[in-house]
């Protein structure tokens, strides 16, 4: 009997979604920031309300995201554009550009955002971001 191919990461790394952002999902802080955004998208693909809302800075997280309410998109492709440290004495605040695409009641839609992360305790948070 064959076994069956791993499922491959939603996030569209080259790994597999245990050895990517499953193990995020299963409690194991990101090392980055864009690991971080990259797991959030898995999250989002996945409707895991609870680790977008864990990993959401307390400043600005949501009380609740509501993800099963109105049209549910479906997620395509992530694409990630740029990703820098915005303080080098601490590498404690980093930023990640990235596209989202996804099919919203068939009709095709682009998230363009440029994300905002900082890390606390060991641990890195999405702030906020600025979208076009």
């Amino acid at each position: 009997m064959k076994s069956k191919p791993p499922e491959p990461c939603p996030c569209g790394r080259p790994l597999s979604y245990a050895a990517c952002c499953g193990r995020h999902h299963a409690g194991v802080p990101a090392a980055d920031a864009e690991s971080l955004m990259r797991s959030r998208y898995s999250a989002y693909v996945l409707g895991l309300e609870d680790y977008l809302l864990a990993t959401w800075h307390a400043s600005t997280r949501p009380a609740a995201l509501d993800l099963e309410l109105g049209p549910q998109p479906k997620w395509l492709g992530l694409e990630v554009r740029a990703r820098t440290k915005t303080d080098d004495t601490a590498d404690d605040t980093a930023t990640v550009e990235f596209v989202a695409r996804c099919r919203v009641g068939g009709r095709a839609q682009r998230l363009h955002e440029l994300s905002r992360f900082v890390r606390e305790a060991g641990r890195w948070y999405y702030v906020d971001a600025a979208t076009d």
